[in-house]
């Protein structure tokens, strides 16, 4: 089809390496873990990061919205750019821009710098997802593919309901500063990891980018991005300020807020592995019930979350289903388009951080402008609106081989 002919070069099947394997898809793992914990970071470190940079924790949350728009835009961009370059020098290569800015984030002096930090970390954040998303099926055998697509996905979602709660401990045991520079730390021995455990992977196709913009054409693939348009942006919009919620609903204290926060993250781990499972044999039916307790425990938050027990339950159940989404929403994309899987994985990165940066945005703009139980009503709008085109629009017939 017209499709793959823009996406696929002259040299479409490039044997897989014999080497790698278990090893490979590990460190793999901890890249995609490593860039989305950096691009979490500030959402626990609001209050602090606003404090000591003189900015309110709405202006503040726009260190998740710059970096957001420039993993949105950097995906895409960089995956045509880099097409013909080894994979693993491209991942090295990519994690070093993480660790500068990590480390940059961390000397900030005032907010123009760390924007300038966020900035770096969003360019590292994007490419790195966008081309470790299809490097599992190049890594193990056929038979094993995906087990490893979704451990190389788990790092993904791990990172973004363990990412905070991390973060913000370390926040309360030291300050913020130190929260990035363990990030950077991190980042190190991730880049070493790769460097050691990757073969070398020559690029599977030469990748234009009206190749990767023509998916958007595929009426499966459309509805896909546009389910995790609503989702993101619902949850982003709530999420980056479920400190605030924690303090001014329930009254939970700093260090209340960092248990909190473990809990949903442990919540999240167990329901990125469940829906992945599920989303293997119906994406479409793991996404409907992700969309409707996103909308309900969201929605509920600020009617029953003024107990600390009711919050703790409903963060709980928000970070179960959260969890799957990426890897749910993943596993739609890779069924809509199998023949270009770098390319469906570059928009879905872009379109995820995208949904991030916009999430993050109206949300600050309605805690600032209506407060925060306004935040939590348009996260749950947002979810019954996912929730209604994933009931409607065309979904995969299944999960990818």
């Amino acid at each position: 089809m017209a499709q793959t002919q823009e996406i696929a070069g002259a040299a479409p099947d490039v044997p897989r390496p014999r080497s790698g394997g278990w090893p490979a898809v590990v460190a793999v793992a901890g890249a995609t873990f490593t860039v989305v914990t950096a691009e979490m970071l500030p959402v626990g470190l609001l209050t602090p990061i606003g404090g000591a940079l003189r900015v309110t924790e709405g202006t503040a949350g726009l260190t998740l919205t710059v970096t957001g728009l420039v993993g949105a835009v950097s995906a895409p961009l960089l995956t045509p750019a880099l097409g013909r370059f080894d994979r693993r020098p491209v991942l090295c290569g990519l994690m070093a821009v993480l660790i500068a800015g990590n480390l940059l984030a961390a000397w900030s002096p005032h907010f123009a710098v760390m924007v300038v930090a966020r900035i770096l970390v969003g360019i590292g954040m994007g490419g790195v997802w966008a081309v470790a998303a299809g490097l599992a099926v190049r890594l193990v055998p056929k038979r094993s593919v995906g087990a490893a697509t979704s451990l190389v996905f788990s790092g993904i979602a791990v990172a973004s309901v363990l990412g905070v709660p991390a973060g913000t401990y370390i926040g309360e045991l030291a300050d913020w500063r130190t929260a990035f520079v363990t990030v950077a730390g991190l980042g190190l021995v991730v880049l070493v990891a790769l460097a050691v455990l990757l073969p070398k992977l020559p690029a599977e196709q030469e990748i234009r980018l009206g190749g990767v913009m023509r998916l958007v054409g595929d009426p499966r693939v459309a509805t896909g991005l546009g389910v995790v348009v609503l989702l993101v942006t619902g949850h982003f919009a709530a999420y980056t300020y479920v400190r605030l919620a924690l303090e001014e609903i329930s009254g939970a204290s700093a260090s209340a807020i960092g248990t909190l926060l473990l809990v949903y993250g442990v919540a999240g781990v167990l329901g990125n592995f469940a829906s992945g499972t599920g989303a293997s044999r119906s994406p479409r039916g793991v996404l409907l019930v992700i969309s409707l307790v996103l909308a309900t425990t969201v929605g509920l938050m600020p009617l029953t979350g003024g107990s600390l027990v009711t919050a703790t339950v409903l963060l709980a159940v928000w970070g179960l289903a959260y969890g799957g989404v990426s890897v749910s929403a993943q596993t739609w994309l890779l069924a809509a388009a199998p023949e270009a899987r770098e390319a469906a994985s570059a928009l879905f990165v872009g379109v995820f951080n995208g949904s991030i940066a916009l999430g993050a945005l109206v949300g600050g703009l309605a805690a600032d402008g209506s407060g925060i139980e306004a935040v939590m009503y348009l996260g749950a709008a947002l979810a019954v609106g996912a929730l209604a085109v994933t009931a409607l629009g065309r979904a995969p017939v299944s999960g990818p081989c």
